[in-house]
């Protein structure tokens, strides 16, 4: 290398150096990440809202102290709980004692232009919990003449800590919104449970499982009738005593499927209140997972008995 190449690069190292130093001399404002933790929880509270949060902080100072905040990525600052626990599953921290709280952590130098959000809130109880179900929520959707045939939980319910009065108010707890579409095979999904606030589930998250089944129309035969509402020492005999179900179901399923999971019934006081040659019969429960479920025929034959 010659001697003029060396003389040139060190006089641009040294030209670039001095530009650097000026450049950072200058007073510069920049957003930074302050993360609050609430330290100090009692044994017997428990955090219904998060542990942690995150305020964004605009700060103004020379540009070589704005580097330093850059280079650290994330001012943590602890907020002990005693402190600012203000009874009854409440805590808080005003806007002015958090940003004395802030400036603690700073050069002294630097001075806060802005904070989002000024101040920090937080709950908690003392321990009360209820364990609900899990159910998700969005949408799922197969690929056409597929359904969905079955729904699993992994785990199927967690632990809700919150306030006795947010408590009685749940009743499951759901995911956050969930978006699929076009699928044949079975759908594994692990997905958040939505956020409510001052509300603490455990887990947060769950395993979802899908199953999917192929849609097929199908029916089956022999599904007895049977009398409600009889009184005592009547007995109604129906012409014919079975009847057939036609419905929509998966394949999997339907070869599960026996004439005792249907329920057809005719209604005694119905036929007392309007007299006919027939009476009218009434698919009363299907298993879950059948669809567009309808009688072959409507009215039957029948017959009233003493006993």
């Amino acid at each position: 290398m010659s001697k003029q190449l060396l003389v040139f690069l060190f006089f641009l190292f040294l030209s670039g150096a001095f530009w650097l130093i000026l450049t950072l001399n200058e007073t510069y404002e920049q957003e930074v990440k302050v993360l609050i933790r609430i330290k100090g929880v009692p044994r017997n509270a428990v955090l219904t809202s998060s542990e942690t949060d995150t305020i964004r902080v605009t700060l103004r100072d020379k540009g070589w102290v704005i580097m330093g905040y850059l280079y650290n990525h994330t001012t943590m600052l602890n907020i002990p709980f005693k402190t600012y626990d203000r009874g009854q599953g409440k805590g808080a921290v005003s806007s002015s004692e958090l940003k004395r709280l802030i400036e603690l952590q700073l050069e002294s130098s630097t001075s806060i232009i802005s904070m989002k959000p000024d101040r920090v809130d937080f709950s908690y109880n003392n321990g009360e919990r209820k364990r609900v179900p899990v159910r998700w929520a969005g949408r799922v959707i197969p690929e056409q003449l597929y359904f969905i045939s079955h729904v699993q939980y992994w785990p199927d319910s967690v632990d809700v800590y919150a306030s006795s009065e947010k408590l009685d108010s749940i009743r499951a707890m759901f995911t956050e919104p969930l978006n699929y579409a076009g699928f044949r095979d079975t759908l594994m999904v692990d997905c958040r449970l939505a956020h409510i606030k001052d509300v603490k589930v455990v887990p947060e998250y769950v395993r979802i499982g899908f199953f999917t089944d192929v849609l097929t129309e199908e029916s089956i035969d022999g599904v007895t009738i049977q009398a409600i509402n009889m009184p005592k020492g009547k007995v109604l005999r129906t012409f014919p005593q079975k009847v057939k179900v036609n419905f929509i179901t998966g394949v999997n399923q339907f070869r599960s499927l026996r004439p005792e999971d249907f329920t057809v019934v005719a209604d005694y006081q119905e036929i007392m209140q309007h007299p006919s040659d027939k009476c009218n019969i009434y698919l009363r429960n299907v298993p879950h997972g059948i669809s567009r479920a309808t009688l072959e025929m409507k009215q039957v034959d029948y017959l009233i008995e003493e006993e």
